[in-house]
């Protein structure tokens, strides 16, 4: 990927904020909810140190072979996972072929083409994807963001609920628990980081 530096911080610090939310929701949570969190824990992780500057860290070429074994495995678990019925594993089967995607694009080679982006992402500042399928993603994603944005908006009337007059969202957070707000965020943020990491490949 490639773009500036700041841009590739910035991702960094979104993808880990959301990777350690979603590990603290683990802590309250249990069965499928505490799978789903961790499965999104090594996606915000995974996508964070994907986005890493390549002036801080340009990882061999092994490495992305090893992403894509990990998501790999993090995609058949998605895959059985909606094979049971579980509706947001196939989020979370797409979201670990994606980053599959992204590190066989990466691990491509790419000729003398790198130094002209030395202010990039990651080991592979001039990797190209198939336009097809990097706009199938980026369709995906994009409709999930406004799907997910729209659901933030409160309603009329309901405000108070979603406040939580009762101590509702400040109680799960004293207990470690996360509200359904707070977790669809975090979702929303790691959807948000993997358009802009689509956008640059």
């Amino acid at each position: 990927m490639h773009g500036p530096a700041l841009s590739g911080w910035l991702l960094v610090v979104l993808c880990a904020a959301s990777g350690t939310f979603c590990l603290w929701r683990m802590r309250g949570s249990a069965g499928e909810a505490r799978a789903a969190a961790g499965s999104e824990a090594v996606m915000g992780f995974g996508m964070a140190a994907m986005a890493l500057p390549a002036a801080v860290l340009s990882p061999p070429e092994w490495t992305w072979v090893v992403y894509a074994a990990v998501f790999g495995a993090a995609a058949l678990h998605g895959l059985m996972g909606a094979v049971r019925g579980g509706r947001h594993h196939l989020h979370h089967l797409v979201g670990s072929l994606a980053m599959v995607y992204m590190a066989v694009v990466m691990a491509a080679p790419q000729g003398g083409a790198h130094g002209a982006h030395g202010g990039g992402h990651g080991a592979a500042a001039a990797a190209s994807g198939i336009p097809v399928l990097t706009g199938a993603l980026l369709a995906y994603y994009g409709v999930y963001v406004l799907r997910s944005g729209a659901r933030l908006v409160p309603v009329t009337g309901q405000t108070a609920a979603v406040t939580g007059v009762g101590g509702g969202t400040a109680g799960g957070a004293a207990t470690g628990r996360a509200g359904p707000e707070l977790t669809l965020v975090c979702r929303l943020s790691m959807a948000l980081a993997m358009l802009a990491m689509l956008l640059t490949l």
